[in-house]
């Protein structure tokens, strides 16, 4: 069994939210896999079912950012689960706009949801760090982070989340690699192969005859004409 802890804040004030980028996320994926309604348990909202087979845990704390570890705390020892169990999908500054990157322990690099998790459980469970981007001095974080997305960054987010959801039975089985290649599909998708760049300063390239739609006799006929 996986959890996947998405972070955020509660209540519809921050549901658009740049720090709430983890909710989003959860959401995708309940949404798309046919998960459990979501209920209130653990200081959370905790929605069941299975990716590919694996069955897991969707849970977004509702404790405001800073006490998240509490309610990740309470559904892991319920479950009996380890930190190694855990995923947790949060806002990350440090990557560009629509930028996703999976990583297995570490730091919390001063991220307050992922302080709070260190506290409860230990640093031992794995993150995908979701870009938003960094709006270039430390003392404009806290604004920037609480405010919505603008509608600008729509079409990159609902790409980063489809690809999320795309990738989501990968990130539960433990393949980063499958995972981060669903997400690229999306974020950044091949060029079709039918659809060849234009090369400058080249000649047009010359036109192919025409089939030859003549019966044998009309053939016949013409070399006579």
């Amino acid at each position: 069994m996986k959890l996947f802890v998405g972070l955020g804040n509660p209540g519809p004030k921050y549901e658009r939210n740049r720090h709430n980028i983890g909710f989003m996320a959860l959401d995708q994926i309940a949404s798309d896999h046919g998960f459990s309604p979501w209920k209130s348990k653990f200081q959370a909202l905790l929605s069941e079912g299975k990716l590919g087979s694996e069955k897991v845990l969707l849970l977004k704390p509702q404790t405001f950012m800073n006490l998240s570890g509490q309610s990740v705390g309470e559904a892991m020892r319920f479950y009996k689960l380890t930190p190694a169990d855990v995923v947790v999908l949060h806002d990350e500054l440090d990557l560009a706009p629509g930028k996703a990157r999976v990583k297995q322990g570490g730091g919390h690099a001063g991220h307050n949801g992922l302080r709070s998790i260190h506290s409860h459980i230990g640093a031992d469970y794995a993150r995908v760090r979701l870009g938003i981007g960094h709006p270039g001095h430390k003392d404009a974080v806290a604004g920037y982070v609480l405010r919505d997305f603008p509608k600008a960054d729509e079409g990159w987010l609902d790409d980063l989340m489809r690809g999320i959801s795309d990738g989501a039975a990968e990130l539960a089985k433990g393949d980063g690699g499958k995972f981060m290649n669903a997400v690229a599909l999306r974020v950044a998708p091949p060029r079709s192969s039918t659809t060849k760049p234009k090369a400058e300063g080249k000649k047009p390239a010359k036109e192919e005859p025409a089939p030859d739609t003549r019966s044998a006799m009309e053939k016949l006929l013409d070399k006579f004409k």
